[in-house]
């Protein structure tokens, strides 16, 4: 369905929604000087990547991982998506997460066997937030899946993750329905408890929600294209309800794993340290939705990674290429190229 949006209104629209932006996060604010989480120290964190825009079956080896490796009866499906499966150790006892889904059931599912990814053993799932290229798969995925997860398992989800978006066509005024995830069908088929935050959570045993991130740079934008629908009208999306993963390592420090960073990879590192207590950035998976950005706001971007000094950065699906190969430029000893079927072990 294509929609048309009157330029007054966008406008309009857009000052209004960062307004009531900002009103939030002081609320925010507020609540996590009081709620602060107690952040457990993880003995061991694996992450696996079920599905990214690229793979490379003979690129060596990563310093803090494993690739998949093809072989003529088995390759990893790579797609315009991003799905992540996380497996932590504490104290003995182990947890599993399942975070994005992708956008092809049957390539996602394929990788899911060859991966070893298995859902009768998850403690929860996630989405970070409400576009297709990170749900579009998940109903397939459950229905291939009926019976094996428990019944009452726990969907997080960030408020609005059920609402329609749309974007505008780069120079025109026409809009372009990306639709919506089915709240009522995903219940049914994967017999849910949704919990729907906006404050930070533990989603697992030691991983946890970001909750709202708040914005504190003056780069970092929602790009003016992406919408959602709130009623019968289309808005500009501020993403508020996006949510990212993240983990504190024993004698490493902070894992944040991010969908597509809309509310700037920059503005969740630091959400993250405050929410957390803890400094120190041991490394920063994900979409840093750096595609199609201004160079000199590319290199802002970069210029704050740099100075908060992870050991890893591993930029994943909506980057792009520019902001890749920069990263690569800047930073090599900490730079590691994502590919769809590697596995980070932390």
């Amino acid at each position: 369905m294509d929609y048309m949006l009157d330029r007054r209104q966008f406008l309009k629209a857009s000052m209004t929604a960062g307004a009531v932006l900002l009103a939030g996060q002081n609320i925010l604010s507020r609540a996590f000087a009081q709620n602060r989480l107690t952040i457990i120290e993880l003995d061991k964190l694996t992450i696996t990547i079920v599905t990214d825009n690229y793979f490379d079956g003979v690129r060596p080896e990563s310093p803090i991982g494993k690739r998949f490796r093809p072989t003529v009866e088995k390759s990893i499906h790579a797609e315009h998506g991003l799905s992540y499966y996380v497996e932590t150790v504490y104290g003995g006892q182990k947890s599993n997460f399942m975070f994005d889904y992708g956008v092809d059931a049957q390539g996602v599912l394929r990788n899911m066997e060859l991966l070893g990814v298995n859902l009768e053993k998850v403690d929860g799932m996630g989405l970070s937030h409400g576009h297709w290229d990170h749900w579009g798969a998940l109903e397939g995925i459950l229905k291939a899946n009926r019976g094996n997860i428990p019944r009452g398992t726990p969907f997080y989800v960030g408020e609005e993750a059920f609402m329609e978006r749309a974007s505008i066509r780069p120079g025109s005024s026409q809009v372009t329905n990306l639709g919506k995830l089915d709240r009522g069908a995903i219940e049914a088929l994967g017999g849910f408890r949704i919990v729907e935050v906006k404050e930070p959570v533990a989603v697992m045993k030691g991983g946890y929600f970001t909750g709202n991130v708040g914005r504190v740079t003056d780069y970092e934008k929602v790009p003016s294209n992406l919408l959602v629908k709130r009623g019968d009208k289309l808005e500009p999306d501020q993403f508020q309800g996006e949510q990212a993963l993240f983990f504190n390592v024993k004698g490493k420090g902070l894992v944040i794993l991010v969908g597509c960073a809309h509310p700037g990879i920059v503005n969740i590192v630091k959400h993250v340290q405050k929410i957390s207590g803890v400094q120190k950035v041991h490394a920063v998976v994900g979409g840093f939705h750096l595609v199609g950005v201004k160079p000199e706001l590319i290199q802002k971007t970069i210029t704050d990674i740099k100075n908060i000094a992870p050991d890893y950065v591993v930029p994943c699906h909506c980057t792009g290429y520019e902001a890749i190969n920069l990263f690569q430029k800047e930073m090599p000893k900490q730079f590691v190229l994502n590919t769809a079927g590697a596995k980070y072990i932390f």
